[in-house]
């Protein structure tokens, strides 16, 4: 079943959809203290907020301008924006019920320290709710850090590569406009294989197993 979608929603549905599912595969996040980590522009968090009514929900970003731009765009009773480091995160331990993170860590120096400060963040039996993308190469050590993380424990993971190649094709229309309309004409092709649209070097690699989208489900075990 399609997810329902308020209108203004519908032209993010394929982000909002991966958003959804991992925010909530280990229950429902209403009433719950949610953190999300590598918010970006704060769309999903602004779609989480009015469909799951969380107690509270923070996120943050290393990106001072971004945040200024959240806090500009997204005005919602229980939200709100922080800059802060996702290897250093400003708040006190067992601050949270949830924490959500997606499509970021990639960029982050040094995991481990990020998942450290996922678990010194999140009470006993919260949630560590996580989608990223890695080459096959680093999966092997992926999985081991996430395995080993003290005071975590996995109880869901799945690749989600045809699911997120389905969302790129259905996407993809979108997506070309979009670039068409910013860039020069001598620079669309090179904007377009960086781009998550059908055909670019995205595509194929998820499409060919180069790389792996994985979804996780983490509890905290206060340990």
């Amino acid at each position: 079943m399609a997810l329902p979608l308020q209108a203004a929603d519908e032209p993010n549905r394929y982000p909002i959809q991966l958003y959804h599912r991992t925010a909530t595969q280990a229950g429902a996040l209403a009433g719950k203290r949610v953190l999300e980590v590598g918010c970006g522009h704060g769309g999903g968090a602004s779609y989480l907020v009015r469909a799951l009514g969380p107690a509270s929900y923070v996120g943050l970003d290393l990106n001072q301008a971004g945040i200024e731009f959240c806090r500009r765009r997204h005005r919602l009773p229980g939200l709100e924006f922080v800059p802060g480091d996702a290897e250093n995160l400003p708040f006190p331990p067992q601050s949270f019920d949830a924490v959500i993170n997606i499509e970021s860590s990639h960029c982050y120096h040094h995991f481990d320290r990020f998942l450290g400060e996922v678990a010194r963040v999140l009470r006993p039996g919260g949630a560590f709710l996580y989608a990223d993308v890695r080459h096959r190469l680093e999966c092997p050590q992926w999985e081991a850090a996430l395995a080993g993380a003290p005071g975590l424990r996995i109880v869901a993971e799945r690749e989600i590569n045809t699911e997120v190649l389905r969302g790129i094709e259905l996407n993809s229309a979108r997506w070309t406009a979009v670039m068409d309309s910013l860039a020069p004409g001598f620079l669309r092709q090179v904007f377009r294989q960086g781009a998550p649209i059908k055909g670019s070097a995205i595509y194929r690699r998820l499409a060919s197993g180069e790389t792996s989208y994985r979804m996780y489900a983490l509890a905290a075990t206060g340990g």
